[in-house]
Order: C-alpha cells, then sequence, then structure tokens
C-alpha cells in the first residue's frame, strides 16, 4: 500500500476529523483515523461511535488498502511540514514509513478492519438545505441548549421540518430561541433532536461554504453531505418539550433600543451585580430605559440611563445578566424589539434590521424575581 500526497491538503483534512475525537476514548482504536486507500481516493473517518465523519482526498497511488494510524501523532506531525509532497508507505515491519523532502518516519499501525464503521441511515428522509443557511441557524441557536444530564432532549437543538418551513429550536429552561426560515421547506413533516458535539462540528467546517447540504434523517441517526465531507450522527432520543406553551403571546409592554448600546449597558452594569443571581434591572418608563444592578452584600451599586422608545405601561422587570448579554451577542442586527407582558412573564427580544427575507428570529429569556 503506497500513496504520495500533499502535506498541506491531508493537515487540512485530518484537523477538521479530529474534532471528532475524544480526550479519553473507550475503545483504543478511537484514538486513531482510519485510512481507506482505494486508487486515487483516500477516505480517512474519524469516530466516537456517536459520530462519525468522513472526507475523500485526491491521491497520486494504484493500491488499495486500509490502516488506522495515531491521531494525535499525525496532527503533531504534519503540523510542523512546509507544504509538501509525502509518501505513505506500508512496510513488513507493521509500520507505515512517511517520507518527507529531508527525513523518514515510521508509524505504527492497527488493522483498518477493527475500526468502528458509520451506521447506514435506513430509509431516510432528505433535505436540501444551504450551508450558509445551516450555519446561521446553528449559530442562532446551538448556544441557547443545555447541558443538564438529566434532561438530555434539552442539550441538543430540535430540527422541525414542514412542507412550508423549517424551524430550529434550542432551550435550556431559562433562554430559549427559535430560528425559522420561511422560505425553504421540506419534502414532508419531520422531527428530531440533533446533539450538540456534531453541531459544533458542522458550524466550524461550514463557515463561509455556499454549497447546499444534503440532511438525510431516520428515527434514529443524521447524515449530512457536502463537498467532499460526509458527517453521521445518533440523534437524541426522547420528545422535545411543547416550546410553543412557554412563548407568551400577548405582549403589550414594546421597547425598541439600539443593540450596542443597550448590549454595552448591561455589561457595565452586571460588574456590581450579585455575583450568584446576575440580576439586572430594567425600568421603563416613557422613552426612558433605567438599567440598574445591586449586590447587597457588599453595598456595590450602578445605574445607567439610555434612551429608547417604549410604549406601554410603566415596568420594572429583572433578568440574569447573563442571557441577555448571551442574546445581544448572538444577534448581529443595529436594533431590537424587547416585547413583555408582566414582571414574571418572559421578554422576547427580536431583531428589527439585519435579517433576510422569509427569516425569523424569537428569542425569549425567563425573569428573575426582583429584589425590593
Amino acid at each position: 500500500m503506497k500513496f504520495i500526497v500533499s502535506s498541506e491538503a491531508l493537515l487540512k483534512e485530518l484537523q477538521i476529523l479530529g474534532g471528532v475525537i475524544n480526550s479519553t476514548n473507550t475503545l483504543p482504536i478511537l484514538d486513531n483515523f482510519l485510512f481507506h486507500l482505494n486508487g486515487n481516493q483516500l477516505l480517512l473517518s474519524a469516530s466516537d461511535l456517536e459520530t462519525t465523519m468522513s472526507c475523500k482526498l485526491d491521491v497520486e497511488s494504484e493500491d488499495s488498502g486500509i490502516i488506522a494510524l495515531p491521531a494525535r501523532l499525525l496532527l503533531d506531525t504534519l503540523k510542523t511540514f512546509p507544504e509538501q509532497p509525502l509518501t505513505f508507505v506500508k512496510t513488513e515491519k507493521n509500520t507505515l514509513e512517511i517520507s518527507a523532502n529531508n527525513g523518514k518516519y515510521a508509524v505504527a499501525y492497527l488493522d483498518g478492519e477493527d475500526f468502528p464503521r458509520a451506521v447506514q441511515v435506513k430509509d431516510p428522509i432528505q433535505t436540501k438545505i444551504n450551508g450558509k443557511v445551516m450555519a446561521t441557524a446553528i449559530n442562532a441557536t446551538l448556544f441557547a441548549s443545555g447541558n443538564d444530564d438529566l434532561r438530555p432532549v434539552m442539550s441538543g437543538v430540535f430540527f422541525q421540518f414542514t412542507t412550508t418551513e423549517l424551524t430550529f429550536v434550542a432551550t435550556d429552561a431559562h433562554k430559549l430561541v427559535k430560528y425559522t426560515r420561511k422560505d425553504l421547506e421540506a419534502e414532508s413533516n419531520a422531527e428530531f433532536i440533533m446533539p450538540k458535539k456534531p453541531l459544533q462540528l458542522l458550524k466550524s467546517i461550514l463557515q463561509g461554504i455556499d454549497n447546499d447540504l444534503m440532511i438525510e434523517y431516520n428515527e434514529t441517526n443524521a447524515e449530512f453531505k457536502f463537498g467532499n465531507v460526509c458527517l453521521t450522527c445518533r440523534l437524541v432520543e426522547g420528545k422535545y418539550p411543547n416550546y410553543e406553551a412557554v412563548i407568551p403571546k400577548e405582549n403589550p409592554n414594546v421597547m425598541q433600543i439600539g443593540r450596542a448600546d443597550f448590549l454595552n449597558s448591561v455589561r457595565r452594569v452586571s460588574i456590581f451585580s450579585n455575583k450568584t443571581t446576575h440580576q439586572v434591572r430594567l425600568k421603563m418608563a416613557g422613552a426612558e430605559l433605567h438599567v440598574s444592578a445591586e449586590d447587597f452584600d457588599y453595598s456595590n451599586k450602578a445605574e445607567e440611563r439610555l434612551n429608547c422608545d417604549y410604549q406601554g405601561d410603566d415596568l420594572q422587570i429583572g433578568f440574569n445578566s447573563r442571557f441577555l448579554i448571551e442574546m445581544l451577542n448572538n444577534l448581529s442586527c443595529d436594533q431590537i424589539k424587547l416585547s413583555m407582558s408582566l414582571p414574571n412573564r418572559a421578554g422576547i427580544i427580536a431583531p428589527l434590521d439585519h435579517i433576510e427575507e422569509g427569516e425569523d428570529i424569537t428569542m425569549l429569556v425567563m425573569p428573575v424575581m426582583l429584589n425590593e
């Protein structure tokens, strides 16, 4: 088994696949990359049993074979090479010899036949979606998903596809984000929960990719294919909570304000808030918003006044500043709208500009009890 490949091209693909590999694996072979050579096509794979990612690379070869090579050793070595052709040759001594411009390196390999195979998605439903749109949907929602092992359904992003629109939802019970594309549709109605890790991998790969992405899914697995990359993962089991029930429909108190000014104000004032509750108080009256925080334990307090456009009754409401900052950070608009009904009901944040046609973002943040 022998092949010649560009060091830079190989490193680029392996760095992408490296994100799949866990720092602690139950099976030692999962610490390796799988190299599957078939003529001038090299298929590279990495897996953690739940998620498998593979990509194809053009190489110079007429051979075929399958071996597993240690991931960390390969990545550390390739990072030190300038761009050059590398020759990989399998030797009699159970090692793979890598020849570079000015050196030779022998790497012990494992039998590739022992490497776990990716799950085949049987009888899948297919949906095609633009890579840029998918990246935006992941960016908009992933940060709001939970980390609670006792509620695994909330640790992923809920994909709700219908014949009229595509919806992506994430929540951790304190905050919720719903991202909808009314200009896109699926062949048939389907719902599934995508785990966090494969979405983080997709997010990093899809940056700046404008090609279409093919999603194939059934009740247990999903597969994402684009370009030369294929990612297969097991879906989160369970039923997603009825998120529509927690989004308040009647919100007569509406504030419009510049996102950057509001964000910076909350950031500054929150430094003076209680370190346990991170509570900031928003007091709206007329065309003014007062943002304040107080830490009674240390007698620290801060208050700022901002101009805003407010329609509704005078209102005081408390929020966890960390959730507000996270949400405002994940929007790219200039102006936002904060809609509220009562001090004990959720507030709804929505962008007022920089929205594509057919795009809809709703962010919900639960209030905290104000200390009077």
